[in-house]
């Protein structure tokens, strides 16, 4: 799940606590400190209706401060994308911001932004594009004025087009300056060989310069419909005063056929076998990253939960992992990481060590693996601290009308709104035995991708970890002559 970490435990638990009407006073903790039975997700405050062109609305009502956040969140992103288009889901939210049939370029729309004292964002990933922007509450149906003709009837001039085109382009070479990116862009590849693109949010380079308005104006047809969006107003607002002024807004926009009955996202068939790649790149260190195909939201949602709380405990300084890996002075750094999605989340298990530690650590990691089933590899203590972190993490989402905008989008569009909406009632399910289930399921003794990112100079200490004729170097642009 993606989540925010960083927060001091004292601070969340208070900020959840308070905001579920606890007395302003803190009491003072038990003997057995925090419970996560004191815990819930939040009811109030929260409407959601259907306009009858399956425009799904929600309202968060936040009346903190005299602000307003406005978010529409489509089911887009590379997911949708085939070789030939991979990158125009994301080069199209840049588009979003210039010329549509109300305002006639960006300049002018960039003015309006301006009079309406706008905040903006854009977003897009592999299963969701979200827009949205935060403004004074007396330019509210101003606001939702705006967002209208940007969903519907974008323009496309040539000349915005090509400028934008260049802006993503260099995105793209900010991104190829990172030998991060390289290892990533292999690894996922080799994670989803049959349909690499549906993976790839920044897309193909080649793919994006040839982006022609026709196929921006594909892109709009297919997945720009009401019921293939979800709009989400929160802050200083009730459902009352926003329902008119959505049916008002919205009701003539006309209902498509659903783009994933005409357009199914394919199925990427499970790994086969191991698959060991090296890329080589200029690095100080090695990077070493085992990769799965983790559950997927349609067909393991229980699972999901499971590898969250596996991953939190997994990155707690105090855990087995951490010690045996790290604090060990094999890794730098360790991690266990899951990312949900509706079509196939995958894992990741990655490890940064020294060069002259890499061939150690890697068989570590992999020893590390094995030991993810032992029935005490994590503790009932761990499990409850996990459970009780990320259930106030969760809730501290709930104080911002943006971030909460932002999170309804993401769920809806990967999964659905109960997703968030009872994410800690799901979690305090979890289980010692659901997390062993999931390890068992996905992870140990499964196919991997094992990429490695490492200098040429430093290649040869891994060689004797690495099978002869499994591991297949992958160049980067700049060592191919480009």
């Amino acid at each position: 799940m993606r989540r925010a970490i960083g927060f001091f435990f004292v601070i969340i638990l208070a900020a959840a606590l308070a905001f579920q009407g606890c007395a302003s006073k803190p009491a003072k903790p038990g003997p057995a400190g925090p419970s996560l039975g004191a815990l819930s997700d939040p009811a109030d405050g929260i409407r959601h209706f259907t306009l009858p062109n399956g425009l799904q609305v929600v309202v968060v009502e936040r009346p903190v401060v005299p602000l307003v956040t406005i978010l529409a969140a489509v089911k887009n992103g590379s997911m949708t994308e085939t070789p030939e288009i991979n990158g125009l889901s994301h080069l199209y939210e840049h588009m979003f911001f210039k010329g549509n049939a109300e305002i006639p370029d960006q300049s002018a729309y960039l003015k309006r932004m301006r009079e309406l004292g706008m905040s903006f964002n854009a977003t897009t990933s592999t299963e969701a594009v979200r827009y949205f922007f935060t403004l004074p509450k007396e330019n509210l149906k101003a606001g939702l004025a705006f967002m209208r003709p940007a969903l519907m009837s974008p323009l496309f001039a040539e000349e915005e087009l090509n400028r934008e085109i260049k802006t993503v382009l260099a995105e793209y070479d900010r991104n190829e300056a990172s030998p991060y990116f390289h290892l990533s862009q292999a690894a996922s590849k080799a994670l989803f060989p049959l349909y690499p693109s549906r993976k790839n949010v920044i897309g193909e380079r080649e793919a994006i310069a040839a982006a022609t308005r026709e196929k921006m104006q594909a892109i709009q047809t297919r997945y720009y419909a009401p019921n293939n969006t979800l709009l989400v107003v929160a802050g200083d607002v009730t459902e009352a005063e926003i329902r008119p002024l959505i049916e008002e807004l919205y009701l003539a926009w006309p209902k498509a056929a659903d783009p994933f009955d005409l357009h199914p996202v394919p199925v990427e068939p499970p790994l086969a076998e191991n698959r060991e790649i090296v890329v080589e790149h200029p690095f100080q260190n090695v990077l070493l990253q085992f990769g799965w195909h983790g559950p997927s939201v349609d067909r393991d949602r229980s699972a999901t939960y499971a590898a969250d709380v596996f991953s939190y405990v997994l990155d707690q300084r105090t855990s087995r992992f951490q010690k045996r890996l790290v604090d060990s002075g094999l890794l730098l750094s360790a991690n266990l990481g899951y990312y949900t999605q509706r079509h196939i989340g995958p894992i990741y298990f990655t490890g940064l060590a020294a060069p002259e530690k890499a061939k150690a650590a890697l068989e570590a990691m992999r020893a590390e693996i094995d030991e993810f089933m032992k029935p005490d590899y994590i503790d009932e203590s761990e499990l409850e601290t996990a459970k009780l972190m990320l259930a106030a993490e969760n809730l501290y989402g709930w104080q911002k009308s943006l971030s909460i905008a932002n999170e309804l989008g993401f769920w809806w569009c990967v999964a659905d709104l109960d997703y968030r909406l009872r994410y800690i009632e799901n979690l305090k399910r979890v289980t010692r035995d659901d997390i062993r289930n999931y390890a068992e399921r996905y992870v140990a003794g499964k196919p991997y991708v094992l990429g490695v990112l490492v200098s040429p100079e430093n290649r040869a200490r891994l060689e004797e970890a690495v099978p002869d004729g499994a591991a297949e170097p992958v160049k980067t642009d700049e060592e191919a002559g480009r």
